[in-house]
């Protein structure tokens, strides 16, 4: 069989783009092999989002491009998110690869890469962006058997001043909610525990079609017996109280939530171009908590956006100490080019930036530290993920409130269990971000 090797960069949502990718190719009598060296093809997935996601993607590509100077025979091909955004730049920069593909045609891959002639640096590019995955779309997962992503949508509406993904990907597009089901089902058969619904905004979704989010999940609890599902990346303006009460009767609906924030200061959200400001805010953390008491919060903060001042970090600082969130991402701000505010005044220096970072982490670590202790000495439901990487003496696994591969996790030291098992663990130790305790019975 010709043989190919993948690399994905970026998020969760590329992921399920390289799965499909995968899947397309295989079927056309492709094999992947984790070596480099010993493939035909070279394929690169990339992110183009922030400007170290770019630079990640180029030093990527330049690398597999030694190879294929060592072996000219091997076709390096380049898709994803950057040849979106900068495709007839790459295209003139590095003409050691093959070909770019934009978004939308990368199920034509097995036909564009059957065709490449020799020698030829070619782009295949179609903006603005308005694919739309599909359940009937084959697909590899790469993640362990017993979870996976499942993308909902496609593109987004917000106009964020900072973010550059509508233009990368396009307006919103949400898939149906009976393709969804039929995703699904074949992910449980498959032998997935845990499925995360992932989305630009998963709070958009069906809101080009008259439907909603609270809509489609009932249908996937109607017809799925998944017993945990996960929401990633809700709009903090759009969280109803229709899906915070669906979510309150519904035990597969896992109590956790990723609502990126990205600040408190109205002032600077509004700069941001954010549909809310603090007080949207505080009321939006105690309707989560009235209606889902103990639902794990997963935010991100954005510090130094132009014009963020010391009083604007002191009022994020304030508001940390007093919501208590169990996971808070941090970001430096940077200017990305064709965003509105990369043209913004005044800028914050980079050292502020950082001094600004370390200062928001530190005070995060600590309410971390003390959210999990109240854990200590209960028992909770836990998905075994198998040996640990720390040590082949302890197991690993996830709680409800520990989303796959952002947060923390709960080391294993007693009982014996295997991947995809859901087991009861008593925990008996808390640090900083992870747990430790043992299987009972």
């Amino acid at each position: 069989m010709k043989t190919l090797h993948l690399t994905s960069l970026g998020c969760a949502k590329n992921l399920v783009d390289s799965e499909l990718m995968l899947g397309a190719l295989e079927l056309s009598g492709w094999r992947a092999v984790a070596d480099p060296a010993e493939a035909e093809l070279l394929l690169v997935n990339t992110c183009g989002f922030i400007r170290p996601a770019v630079e990640e993607a180029v030093d990527e590509i330049l690398r597999l491009a030694e190879l294929k100077q060592a072996d000219p025979a091997k076709k390096l091909v380049v898709t994803g998110c950057l040849v979106q955004r900068y495709g007839k730049d790459l295209q003139a920069e590095l003409h050691e690869v093959d070909l770019f593909v934009g978004i939308d045609d990368q199920q034509r891959l097995p036909e564009l890469i059957s065709r490449l002639p020799e020698g030829k640096n070619g782009l295949i590019l179609h903006q603005p962006s308005c694919a739309l995955i599909s359940s009937a779309m084959p697909r590899r997962l790469s993640t362990p058997f017993f979870r996976s992503w499942m993308k909902i949508t496609e593109g987004c509406d917000n106009r964020c001043t900072y973010c550059m993904i509508p233009t990368i990907r396009g307006n919103l597009r949400s898939r149906p909610a009976a393709d969804l089901v039929t995703e699904a089902r074949a992910l449980e058969q498959a032998g997935v525990k845990e499925l995360c619904l992932i989305a630009q905004d998963l709070t958009a979704y069906g809101s080009d079609f008259s439907s909603s989010l609270a809509a489609m999940l009932r249908l996937l609890l109607k017809e799925t017996s998944l017993p945990w599902m996960r929401l990633l990346y809700l709009y903090p303006a759009s969280v109803t109280d229709e899906l915070l009460e669906l979510m309150a009767a519904q035990p597969r609906l896992v109590p956790y939530l990723d609502i990126p924030l990205q600040h408190v200061s109205s002032r600077v959200l509004q700069r941001m171009n954010r549909r809310y400001g603090r007080q949207e805010l505080e009321q939006l953390i105690c309707r989560i908590r009235r209606l889902i008491p103990g639902c794990a919060l997963r935010t991100t903060m954005m510090v130094g956006f132009p014009g963020e001042t010391e009083h604007d970090v002191e009022e994020l600082l304030d508001c940390l100490q007093r919501w208590q969130l169990d996971h808070v991402g941090v970001f430096p701000y940077e200017d990305e080019e064709g965003a509105p505010a990369a043209d913004f005044q005044p800028k914050v220096p980079d050292e502020v930036k950082q001094e600004r970072f370390e200062r928001v982490m530190a005070l995060q670590a600590e309410i971390s530290q003390t959210r999990l202790q109240r854990y200590v000495g209960s028992e909770v439901e836990v998905l075994v993920e198998g040996v640990s990487e720390e040590t082949e003496l302890l197991l690993e696994g996830r709680t409800r409130f520990q989303a796959p591969e952002i947060d923390g996790c709960v080391y294993i030291n007693e009982g014996e269990a295997s991947p995809g098992d859901i087991v009861k663990v008593r925990i008996a130790e808390a640090h900083i971000y992870d747990l430790v305790g043992g299987i009972i019975g």
